[in-house]
């Protein structure tokens, strides 16, 4: 074959996995705003700013999660983590002042020196597991500082393409000067990610052989509820074996149902809000402007709905659809129809047929029959016993099952609904399970599934004639977009913040922790820095026909103060133009450069703008 007719990628070769891998600088691309934002120095808080030793949190301070029970179920959860179950929290304390011990080992002091000791070296290792957050590789950043300024001569490893990295021994080394052009920087590309678990017990045992080949005196797992579920499993997994290496978690999910007293927001969370906010804002805009089309926007959220209320109240939509709410309820699909064409035609009376309504992508599980339908369906398929199409062989997901087949062993009434579904809803109800068992929502376009019920319920109204206006649907979908955004200044600090802690934690030997950041309501120089044991933020949940043991999601309050605010504006908001437009994320100028999302002022500050300075 002649050079023109060759495909042009045939040359590369597969990367060795069991290797260190050089990482990349990528900046000769980047633009003049990527370029300026690695210039950005996060704030530090003050604990951090000099020498510091951890001591568990006192029963009269109010700024940590102080239980060290399970968050449910807590004899299930104390038998599956011995080792760990009742570790107290703990912070950072200024120096001189009284200092816990862990197993055994006297803590030292995070400046690495003690009584004129020559300050000792530490090896650690950083894992980024799960979807994409802004802000991960600030975390990176704040983990390596703390190594370089308090242990000179220590390494940092950055495991590949996620938990699959620790396994295969396939890393990076991450030194001062490949970070250079990462910090501030969106995306989790300088290491990778990866969704694989480290459960099963080979791949346990060869976790521990390679923190043990490396030398690692910690490993620091960035992610979200499963995730930190993994990194307890692994800090367990390593005491009962005496494999003297630290696991400490870090709370990462754009979702923001990873979150408790310790936890008062996930990283990636405030820049994922404010770029949808951003886009949903363009799009109110547009709507006011032509007048005609009505939008259904879906907005990332498998189990909570923490998005579509930070951007509905940053935006205010004629409806923003909350699955708590549904839930609480016992709202129909039928039922969620009817609201959101009530809200349609009654803005049609006085001449508006457009206006923008909010969805988020795990609508779906939450309403009663539909959600009833998906347990089924995930009890059912998880024992890949469905036949497939082509009659008599016994197939998985993965090798493709029919509807007919699937329909024929539900019960009469999740069949009755399963069958009332459309064709390609109920195709994207029978694909693959993510990794932890559960239907993949962000491929099911739940938006369109509503704006079609919703179109076939103005239409019978027009026929009764009750209904007169006109109707015209665009449907949209953000998701990806906000996963790697450059992180705004908060996540930026918040994440340097949160490596910080990581590492503080790592050189005092602790474990089973999750690095936790409190009184984020004052300036940074005040924030409390510590850890949070990860057992106790655990319950039982069922996932692929089993019992498990996860960190339990935060769901939206509906008596909270954030739904409460949301909730005394929205009747306005359906039928006034009350949009608002946020724009771009600012990095600079003051004001809203700084400031939180409204969840976290509403929920920690009483309404009252939080910012970083």
């Amino acid at each position: 074959m002649s050079a023109a007719g060759r495909f042009p990628y045939s040359n590369i070769s597969q990367p060795n996995e069991a290797s260190c891998v050089p990482i990349a600088d990528v900046s000769e691309h980047y633009s003049v705003l990527q370029s300026t934002r690695l210039n950005y120095v996060p704030p530090k808080p003050k604990i951090l700013q000099g020498t510091f030793d951890v001591s568990p949190v006192a029963a009269k301070d109010r700024s940590f999660f102080k239980s060290s029970a399970a968050a449910g179920e807590c004899d299930r959860i104390a038998a599956v983590f011995p080792n760990l179950h009742g570790k107290p929290a703990v912070k950072l304390v200024k120096a001189g002042m009284p200092a816990c011990s862990v197993n055994g080992h006297a803590a030292p002091r995070a400046n690495g020196a003690a009584n004129g000791a020559a300050p000792r070296q530490l090896r650690v290792g950083i894992v980024l597991s799960g979807g994409q957050a802004p802000g991960g590789h600030n975390v990176i950043a704040g983990l390596l500082d703390c190594l370089e300024q308090r242990f000179p001569g220590s390494q940092l490893l950055g495991f590949r393409d996620g938990p699959r990295g620790i396994v295969t021994k396939r890393y990076s080394e991450i030194t001062v000067e490949a970070m250079l052009t990462y910090r501030n920087q969106g995306g989790f590309h300088m290491i990778g990610s990866g969704r694989d678990k480290i459960e099963s017990a080979e791949d346990l045992e060869r976790a521990a052989a390679a923190v043990t080949d490396l030398g690692l005196n910690g490993l620091v797992v960035a992610g979200g509820d499963d995730s930190n579920t993994n990194a307890a499993v692994l800090a367990e997994y390593f005491l009962a074996r005496s494999v003297r290496c630290s696991v400490i978690g870090v709370p990462k999910t754009i979702d923001g149902d990873l979150k408790n007293d310790a936890v008062a927001i996930s990283f990636g969370f405030d820049t994922a809000c404010k770029v949808y906010s951003e886009a949903v804002g363009n799009i109110m805009i547009d709507a006011a402007s032509a007048r005609k089309y009505t939008h259904f926007v879906r907005l990332m959220g498998r189990s909570a709905s923490h998005l579509t209320l930070e951007t509905a109240l940053q935006t205010h939509p004629q409806a923003a659809l909350i699955c708590e709410e549904i839930t609480a309820t016992g709202t129909t699909l039928a039922g969620v129809t009817q609201q959101v064409a009530d809200i349609v035609a009654a803005r049609a009376a006085v001449g508006k047929n457009y206006g923008v309504i909010l969805i988020p992508e795990g609508l779906l599980e939450h309403v009663p029959e539909v959600s009833a339908l998906i347990k089924e369906l995930n009890e059912l398929l998880a024992g890949g016993d469905v036949e497939g199409s082509s009659g008599g062989s016994s197939e998985d997901l993965t090798g493709g099952v029919s509807p007919g087949a699937v329909s024929a062993r539900l019960t009469p009434q999740n069949r009755a609904v399963f069958d009332l579904l459309p064709a390609a809803i109920r195709g994207d109800l029978l694909r693959e399970r993510d990794p932890h068992g559960n239907v993949q929502l962000s491929r099911i376009e739940t938006e369109k599934l509503v704006m079609a019920l919703v179109e076939a319920e103005l239409a019978a109204r027009h026929a009764a004639g009750t209904y007169a206006g006109k109707f015209a649907a665009l449907a949209h979908y953000f998701g990806y977009e906000g996963r790697c955004a450059l992180p705004t200044n908060f996540d930026a600090t918040y994440c340097y913040a949160l490596g910080y802690a990581a590492g503080a934690l790592v050189a005092h030997r602790q474990t089973g922790l999750m690095a936790t950041i409190g009184d984020l309501h004052k300036p940074t120089a005040e924030w409390c820095v510590g850890g949070t044991p990860l057992t106790g933020m655990m319950c039982i949940e069922r996932r692929r026909g089993k019992d498990k043991p996860v960190v339990r999601k935060a769901m939206v309050d509906l008596g909270g103060p954030v739904f409460m605010h949301f909730a005394a504006a929205r009747e306005r908001w359906a039928l006034e133009d009350c949009y608002r437009s946020p724009g771009p994320i600012q990095f600079g100028g003051g004001g809203e450069a700084y400031m939180a999302t409204l969840t976290l002022a509403l929920e920690r500050n009483n309404g009252a703008p939080i910012g970083i300075f």
